[in-house]
């Protein structure tokens, strides 16, 4: 899927992930980007060496010559890392192999930046420094290559579905966000004025979506024609990406939204109560200024941009300041 190949042959990239879904995103799109092989390994210390972090040490039992630890020979050449219990591994990787080691953490790992090779955070972070880049955008796996593939081999409860073909990506409460009843009122309306437009519908929850709000998307389309995937089989999250003539999403998740600009199809955002003015409202606003995003103002809207594709934007920097580094050769970014 990958069309463009930044690292030279034999290149060894490992990520190191936290677990958690958004970070782990994060990571795989930039990896993805890279174009060579690589490998995932789960960080999950125990629960007081995780309350440490990122300030404390690797968990004793990742120690180096255990079976399965990060620290197994041959050091990769570069480290992707994300999520605050990643820090102290990566940290320790770069004690360990020093120049010999290209490391890279996404998001502010809020200590130890110095010993960071190249961190990327998003522009509303506001974060800066000489081994700092941002974007708009965060990284993810949804590259142009991956949506064409999708589009080549559709899924059937996705083909089946007539077009125009409409997304519905659900978010769900989080730290800056509640769904209250009236938010919840609100996509039953938008779900209903989709469909009332003559669009089929597919719709996807997250891990962090609560009933009701999979319920008020299936009330608002009615017998329109629909797929609102219920958990059963894998989430074909990418194939509704790569069919959507329209994106709904709901603006309680950077990554999300930011997915779905992706896409190049119109992206209507339904922000739920809380986070106003937020450094996530402060991100929906930048993509309305640039024309990828608009505010779900009651209907479904044509407009067009071009697709974001901030992993591989990063990619190329990361292969750009490794082939700096000296730490392997590096293939023709061109």
């Amino acid at each position: 899927m990958q069309s463009e190949t930044l690292l030279a042959k034999g290149a060894r990239v490992l990520v190191l992930s936290s677990g958690k879904a958004g970070h782990e995103a994060n990571s795989l799109g930039v990896a993805d980007a890279l174009g060579a092989p690589y490998a995932v390994r789960n960080v999950a210390p125990r629960a007081l060496f995780a309350s440490l972090s990122p300030y404390g040490p690797v968990d004793p039992r990742d120690r180096p010559g255990r079976a399965g630890s990060v620290f197994a020979r041959p050091f990769p050449h570069i480290v992707i890392a994300s999520g605050r219990v990643t820090v102290p591994y990566i940290r320790a990787i770069k004690r360990a192999a020093g120049d010999k080691v290209f490391t890279v953490f996404l998001q502010d790992p809020r200590y130890s930046r110095a010993n960071m090779d190249l961190i990327w955070a998003p522009e509303h972070d506001g974060l800066a420094g000489r081994n700092v880049i941002s974007t708009l955008t965060s990284p993810h796996p949804f590259s142009a290559a991956r949506l064409a593939a999708a589009r080549a081999e559709p899924d059937p409860r996705v083909a089946i579905l007539p077009s125009p073909r409409a997304a519905i990506i659900l978010g769900g409460p989080s730290g800056a966000h509640d769904f209250a009843p009236a938010d919840v009122a609100r996509l039953t309306a938008a779900a209903a004025a989709i469909a009332a437009a003559g669009y089929s519908v597919m719709a996807t929850p997250s891990r962090r979506t609560p009933p009701e709000l999979v319920e008020a998307v299936r009330q608002g389309l009615g017998a329109a024609p629909a797929f609102v995937w219920d958990g059963t089989g894998a989430n074909p999250y990418a194939q509704m990406l790569a069919h959507a003539d329209a994106i709904l999403v709901t603006g309680d998740s950077v990554n999300m939204v930011g997915e779905a600009a992706a896409t190049g199809a119109p992206v209507h955002v339904l922000e739920p109560s809380g986070g106003g003015g937020g450094k996530i409202a402060r991100y929906i606003d930048a993509l309305e200024r640039i024309g990828a995003v608009r505010r779900f103002a009651g209907r479904i809207e044509r407009f067009s941009y071009e697709p974001i594709d901030s992993s591989l934007t990063i990619a190329r920097e990361i292969a750009r300041r490794f082939a700096a580094s000296g730490a392997a050769p590096l293939l023709s970014a061109s």
